[in-house]
């Protein structure tokens, strides 16, 4: 099958070196001459109808579309997430052969705090920021393609790359904030399989649902995490006294269950098992 990472970032590199042992695998960004072999490269801007149109020439079996905003401001999440479904969604309408399948990756942060009860596919969604609300904008879009589509929405990925908390830990600079909340977490590794779990599903000819959850199969407070890394590191873990107030408290339990009865296995099932790993790697 012809596969396209369309943001070819980490996600979608770690995705198409998966697949690329079966399928050929492309991978667009504007500068694409980066990109590890066997991965074809693919010039195009995303957001740029005029080049979507150009790439949906070509016949893919499958679009994986991972967004990645350039800050961490509403402009920038308006200028990638939205752009980018506005123009695939107009570009896909176009295209004399269309996907067969495009998963649109999302995230968890749709559904802002629930005070630490769990949260599922079907469970209302409560964004408290612009990120939220231009999150479900965009899943909204990606419903209407004229194609088979797919969104998962992912919890905090980390991994190699991503080990921020684990360099905090390591130096000494975290604090858990107070009052407790519960955390959600996946490792790349485990994101990158289940784009790769999906595809090979639609085409064996299994049913998808519309939405998954792609978390790990532990949610955990942040104290939790913390004194378990503290302790694997041999560092000092602040004492509840010294905890920092939350300012932007998010609380809430991610609920895999979904993802789990399609037959998806974990490499990485808790934060323990990821992190441990990630610690001989760093």
């Amino acid at each position: 099958m012809k596969i396209l990472m369309a943001g070819c970032g980490d996600l979608g590199k770690r995705t198409a070196l998966m697949l690329a042992k079966e399928h050929t695998c492309f991978g667009l960004k504007r500068r694409p001459s980066q990109l590890p072999s066997p991965i074809m490269p693919i010039s195009a801007d995303l957001t740029n109808l005029l080049d979507m149109k150009r790439v949906l020439e070509e016949p893919f079996d499958a679009i994986v579309v991972t967004v990645t905003p350039s800050a961490f401001c509403e402009s920038a999440y308006r200028g990638s997430y939205i752009a980018v479904a506005k123009a695939l969604k107009s570009a896909v309408s176009m295209a004399s052969y269309p996907p067969k399948l495009i998963i649109w990756a999302s995230s968890t942060r749709v559904y802002g705090d629930h005070g630490g009860a769990w949260v599922d596919e079907d469970s209302s969604l409560y964004y408290q920021d612009f990120a939220g609300k231009l999150l479900v904008e965009a899943e909204l879009l990606i419903s209407e393609l004229s194609c088979r589509y797919v969104v998962v929405r992912f919890s905090g990925i980390y991994g190699l790359g991503r080990q921020s908390l684990l360099n905090k830990m390591r130096s000494g600079r975290v604090q858990p904030q107070f009052p407790e909340k519960w955390t959600n977490r996946i490792h790349s590794e485990d994101c990158a399989a289940v784009f790769t779990h999906l595809i090979g599903r639609y085409f064996d000819g299994e049913s998808l649902d519309p939405l998954y959850i792609a978390s790990d199969c532990e949610p955990v407070t942040q104290k939790v995490v913390y004194k378990w890394m503290a302790k694997a590191l041999d560092v000092k873990f602040p004492m509840p006294q010294e905890s920092a107030p939350s300012e932007y408290k998010i609380s809430r339990r991610c609920n895999n269950k979904r993802l789990l009865e399609s037959g998806f296995r974990f490499k990485y099932p808790t934060f323990r098992d990821g992190y441990s790993a990630l610690m001989k790697e760093t």
